[in-house]
């Protein structure tokens, strides 16, 4: 980015600005954009020389990052990062879960009760940050797609089959045309065969990200396919391409996701969709 970034620009403005030129960047700058999106608390409290030690690169890359991004330097380009601090974000879960591993330690750690009490405490937390995040706007981009839509793929493989799966079950229920894209036997591309601009498409993903769902996913998009993504992150393999995403961070090992928010927002999904048809 040649164009000296706006020093009104906010936080959010800056992480699209990340993830629409994340590809263009060389390796090095792309490390260091995976790691100011995932640690943004750290990129707001750390020298250049704590992040550049977190991030595995070396100081001068951090100040080519900021340069690439049209700021003058770090601290520059800091205190966009210590502006989300500044609007009292939720903390994020990777402190969380560092705190988890430092309780588990502990012999209430290894108590069943006091995990569930853990997971309780992290679903509520996943929650509230939903509703921070999802904006109206949002909802009624993805609401009207859907309401537009033929059929309504659902692609959610993996550890998100069960959102995936969820959905369809209650969509079914309000008596909407829907495929479940689960590829049972191979078929995953003969089941998304059909599908047109005339349908939508819902995709859910989370790290790792599932092979067949970041594979299939640019295909439907080049069809044409209104697009919905859910998933963790920005530089996730079915962002591009989408007309709505709802971006949830959860726990980052797979056994310990609670999937409450991605449960919660699809069912959100459909129950507004069916009362905005009435």
């Amino acid at each position: 980015m040649n164009k000296a970034a706006d020093k009104s620009m906010s936080y959010d403005e800056l992480r699209g600005a990340i993830a629409q030129r994340h590809r263009a960047l060389s390796g090095r700058l792309q490390q260091i954009a995976e790691f100011v999106l995932d640690h943004p608390t750290e990129v707001a409290l750390g020298t250049v020389a704590e992040v550049a030690a977190r991030s595995g690169v070396p100081p001068s890359a951090i100040v080519r990052f900021a340069h690439a991004l049209g700021f003058g330097g770090f601290t520059e380009m800091q205190q966009v990062f210590r502006s989300r601090l500044v609007a009292g974000v939720a903390p994020s879960y990777k402190a969380r879960l560092a705190r988890m591993k430092h309780e588990e330690k502990s012999i209430l750690g290894r108590k069943p009760a006091a995990v569930l009490g853990r997971f309780v405490a992290e679903a509520q937390s996943a929650l509230v940050t939903l509703s921070e995040s999802a904006h109206a706007r949002e909802m009624d981009a993805a609401t009207a797609i859907l309401a537009n839509a033929r059929d309504i793929y659902l692609l959610g493989l993996g550890g998100s089959f069960p959102v995936a799966i969820h959905l369809a079950y209650v969509l079914r229920k309000l008596g909407r045309r829907v495929m479940l894209l689960d590829g049972i036997g191979g078929s995953i591309h003969e089941q998304s065969h059909p599908a047109g601009p005339e349908d939508a498409l819902v995709a859910i993903s989370f790290r790792n990200y599932y092979p067949d769902t970041a594979r299939l996913f640019p295909e439907l998009v080049a069809r044409g396919v209104p697009a919905i993504s859910i998933t963790d992150s920005l530089l996730s393999p079915i962002v591009e391409g989408a007309e709505v995403v709802f971006e949830i961070q959860d726990m980052p090992e797979p056994a310990l996701r609670t999937l409450v928010a991605p449960m919660c927002l699809v069912q959100a999904l459909a129950i507004g969709l069916d009362l905005a048809a009435d």
